[in-house]
């Protein structure tokens, strides 16, 4: 085990997990003081009624809802941030209650930032520790179960003037209480299901690899890893499996809570750019770069990545793999998964860059594209966690194989 001479571990959100979770809301706005939130979510979860069964479940206690939003864009944009402040402000809420996935929940994010600490201008309070002093009361309830942010410190928003994500990183950006039900995961299409597991699924592996691990963050990220392998796949093909749903919303906050505390890698560097040059969803790039960030680093990390083979395999696997062969195998398997999340979605499941559509059938990354998402990449912070370093030409190393959906060429790799 890598136990590192200094880590720092934290996570004070209170989790309520289970088939009525939605249900306990109401009390624990009670404790928080807290009777008039704001609802924040987006028209897919209001179009799919999962508002309706937010209120269904609130109805008959004293909370009364100052102000619903439904209008979050897919990526969190900072103008709606100001918007809702202002919203917040005119109707005298007192809580924030965000419903969604990680684009609302980062928004909320950032509106509680501005209600809180007040100005008009979220810009002010961008990057790590400019938010100093505890927020107003916020309740996280995902419709996703991959990003995690229900049990994050970290909150990224977009600047579209300026065509940049903008990170904003504070404990105090964590949330006071998480909600984990089912219900709110139960509409969630094939496709999204498939690629937001793999975001959660990227979230415990990079937290497990790369270089601010510890053993508290570990231990989570392994209960993902485990949990996400054994029932993703089951979930899509039987949607109305909710135990296997109440794994996974645990599985992504599990994510959640090992990455907030030991950071990410490559995988997200390169995500995050893919993500601002092309606006390809964040779930999609993770799925696709998960296993080239794997082959990059195996130089540098691959007994990690061979410890990674239990839990995506099981025992049996684990025991029958000759200990030279676990990394690559678990690699390998990473890829089955993938390749079975395509078969599993009628091919939605994008498995190479190549084969990422928006919703209109247009190829969302081009190969001349490339070069600008290289370029974005060498500017993430993320990438100081990763165990090896980068530049320009290593990323267009991993993009090109990546745009092919072809396995790195690891003799090519730069071993610094």
């Amino acid at each position: 085990m890598h136990l590192p001479g200094y880590y720092e571990f934290c996570c004070r959100v209170k989790t309520i997990s289970g088939h009525s979770a939605l249900e306990k809301i109401p009390g624990a706005l009670e404790t928080l003081g807290a009777k008039k939130p704001m609802i924040i979510t987006d028209k897919g979860v209001q179009g799919a009624g999962l508002i309706k069964v937010l209120n269904g479940a609130m109805k008959g206690s004293r909370v009364k809802v100052g102000a619903v939003y439904d209008s979050v864009p897919p990526d969190s944009d900072i103008k709606v941030v100001h918007t809702l402040a202002k919203l917040y402000r005119d109707k005298g809420c007192d809580a924030l209650i965000a419903v969604g996935g990680g684009s609302v929940l980062d928004t909320a994010k950032g509106t509680n930032i501005l209600v809180s600490l007040g100005g008009d201008d979220l810009m002010h309070y961008a990057g790590a520790g400019a938010v100093k002093r505890k927020l107003k009361p916020m309740i996280a309830v995902p419709t996703t179960s991959g990003t995690g942010s229900e049990m994050t410190l970290v909150a990224v928003i977009a600047d579209y003037e300026r065509n940049l994500k903008l990170p904003f990183v504070s404990y105090f950006l964590l949330p006071d209480i998480a909600i984990l039900d089912p219900r709110m995961t139960k509409t969630l299409p094939p496709a999204i299901t498939a690629f937001t597991a793999m975001d959660a699924m990227t979230h415990a592996i990079e937290a497990y690899t790369c270089l601010a691990k510890n053993p508290l963050s570990d231990s989570a990220a392994l209960i993902a890893i485990q949990l996400i392998s054994q029932n993703v796949l089951n979930v899509i093909k039987n949607p109305g499996d909710m135990e296997g749903r109440l794994a996974l919303a645990n599985a992504s906050a599990l994510g959640g809570i090992a990455f907030s505390n030991s950071m990410v890698g490559m995988v997200h560097a390169i995500g995050h750019a893919t993500g601002g040059a092309c606006h390809v969803p964040h779930g999609v790039c993770m799925s696709i770069y998960l296993p080239y960030g794997l082959e990059y680093n195996m130089h540098r990390n691959g007994h990690l990545t061979a410890e990674l083979l239990y839990p995506l395999a099981g025992a049996r696997v684990y025991q029958a793999t000759p200990r030279r062969e676990r990394a690559e195998k678990a690699v390998a398997i990473i890829r089955r998964l993938n390749q079975d999340l395509h078969d599993a979605t009628n091919k939605r499941h994008a498995r190479s860059l190549k084969e990422v559509f928006d919703r209109d059938g247009k190829q969302m990354v081009t190969k001349d594209k490339l070069p600008l998402i290289a370029e974005k990449a060498t500017g993430d912070a993320s990438q100081f966690y990763n165990p090896e370093d980068l530049d320009f030409k290593d990323f267009m190393f991993v993009l090109e194989a990546a745009y092919e959906g072809v396995p790195l060429d690891r003799r090519k790799v730069k071993k610094g």
